[in-house]
């Protein structure tokens, strides 16, 4: 996998149509984007899978949340996996050695072990309090975050509640990217939100 760019977008289902989110991102500078459909069935998201990456641009990388088997199918696609998913083992074994897989992460003691996984990179969060998820883990916090980003060797992806003012903490806390969900699908003008995003964190 390529460097992590700093921003990591998530079209979330729960706020809009993804493939219309993923046009807004893109337009905006995104080009890392997960799609993320918690109550989609297998054909649905496969289906706006297929529709996001028919116009993604051609140097941007596209995860899929969960689902491993959607990911198998359509090609040059990464997969996101959250503790309670197929482990990133078995989805290493069936996805083969090049595609991305990401590993979600609450604490440092999942974080270390995340670390010894054949995942690409391991997320962490919620970082501060977040209503994008529901019932969500312990706030871990930014002392938390530096203490996880000092002990561990892959890119570390911090989510949760983070905002434009806080970026500069977050990536100072040694997080290799930041995903973000709320503060660029909440906004009346999404490209330009995520423009402002990529202006200030740097696009890659």
């Amino acid at each position: 996998m390529k460097p992590l760019p700093r921003l990591y977008a998530i079209a979330d289902a729960s706020f809009a149509n993804p493939i219309s989110l993923a046009e807004n991102l893109f337009s905006g500078g995104v080009r890392l984007l997960q799609l993320r459909n918690k109550k989609g069935s297998a054909r649905e998201v496969l289906t706006q899978l297929e529709a996001i990456l028919s116009f993604a641009p051609p140097d941007a990388e596209i995860i899929v949340n969960d689902r491993v088997d959607v990911a198998l199918i359509a090609e040059d696609v990464g997969v996101h996996l959250g503790q309670s998913d197929l482990s990133p083992t078995e989805a290493r074994r069936v996805l083969g050695p090049d595609r991305t897989i990401g590993f979600s992460t609450h604490n440092l003691e999942q974080a270390l072990q995340a670390d010894k996984l054949p995942v690409d990179y391991i997320a962490l969060g919620p970082i501060f309090p977040t209503s994008s998820k529901e019932n969500p883990d312990p706030v871990v916090g930014l002392d938390l975050l530096t203490a996880i980003c000092r002990a561990v060797q892959k890119p570390v992806v911090a989510i949760g509640g983070i905002q434009l003012v806080s970026a500069g903490q977050v990536l100072e806390a040694g997080a290799s990217s930041i995903a973000v969900i709320r503060d660029l699908l909440a906004s009346d003008d999404i490209p330009s939100r995520a423009r402002q995003w990529c202006e200030s964190v740097g696009a890659s």
